[in-house]
């Protein structure tokens, strides 16, 4: 399998979007990676992905999933959950590949007590975690060397934002900042308050054991992503770092990340699985993007 050397992107900030209707991600924001992103231990790489320009792709990426992943993918009652599912974890797949250096088909998985999946016993000892987020037409992957990471993305649903909910999830103190917030901002700052405090709890691997309400988050639009405080262990918190994204345009992200000194890099994942040989012949991708540039030949023969 090759491996190239890389070359480093521009650092990207992250603003705070405004919430709109249109769905189509930024690409513009996140950067296509030339060749193999190398995962320095001060790194977290996030990737984006639509999984709407995949789906023609579908047929190759479930190639890559074990029988567990294509159970997981039946049960879904409607075609167009199915096809997310596969895509996604498709995609995972080829990520933590290319990040191993080993085939797609070949990454294995453990989970944890609370369902967080994890590399299983006997994969590289590179201590690489992982997390993914999806939602409508667009995914998040979080990759890091030796520490936890978690994130979450939501597409803005004003319906969902409602009152009653935050009562029942969120903290007394962000209950409190969001009341004092203007009506315009009020479904922005429900969807940054929610997927921050989800990018935590994935990032501890609790599950429902992590009750949202014992932790508070900044909330208000335009404040910068942070745990401020968590109920049972005041050391807890600086422990962490949120990052809120912009993934596109009606969506709402967040990452959270074991530490303070570590990097974002921000990629984005070829518009079509399809074209992925095509996209990389002058500048041949890792092991996992070759060996889906390879089916993918094959599906067009």
């Amino acid at each position: 399998m090759m491996r190239f050397k890389v070359e480093t992107p521009t650092k990207l900030e992250h603003g705070v979007e405004q919430p709109e209707r249109r769905a189509e991600p930024r690409a513009s924001a996140w950067v296509l990676p030339r060749e193999v992103p190398t995962l320095a231990r001060n790194e977290v790489h996030v990737w984006l992905v639509d999984l709407a320009a995949e789906a023609r792709g579908v047929g190759i990426l479930e190639r890559f999933l074990d029988d567990g992943e294509r159970i997981r993918a039946a049960r879904f009652m409607f075609e167009q959950d199915r096809r997310r599912f596969t895509i996604s974890h498709g995609v995972l797949r080829v990520l933590l590949g290319g990040y191993l250096g080993i085939e797609p088909g070949e990454v294995c998985f453990s989970y944890g007590r609370w369902g967080k999946p994890a590399l299983a016993e006997g994969s590289k000892p590179t201590g690489l975690c992982f997390n993914l987020s999806y939602s409508y037409r667009l995914a998040l992957y979080a990759f890091a060397r030796g520490r936890e990471v978690g994130i979450d993305i939501e597409y803005v649903q004003p319906s969902l934002a409602e009152e009653q909910v935050a009562e029942q999830f969120f903290s007394p103190r962000e209950r409190a900042d969001l009341r004092a917030l203007p009506p315009h901002v009020w479904d922005q700052a429900f969807f940054q308050c929610w997927t921050r405090k989800e990018a935590y709890v994935k990032a501890r691997g609790k599950g429902l054991s992590l009750r949202l309400d014992q932790f508070d988050v900044s909330v208000a639009p335009g404040s910068p992503a942070a745990l401020l405080a968590t109920r049972g262990d005041p050391q807890e918190a600086p422990r962490w770092s949120l990052q809120s994204l912009a993934p596109g345009l009606g969506y709402v992200a967040a990452l959270a990340a074991e530490g303070t000194c570590w990097r974002l890099k921000s990629w984005r994942w070829p518009s079509d699985v399809l074209d992925v040989g095509k996209a990389f012949a002058q500048r041949p991708p890792w092991a996992g993007l070759d060996a889906l540039g390879k089916l993918a030949v094959r599906s067009k023969s």
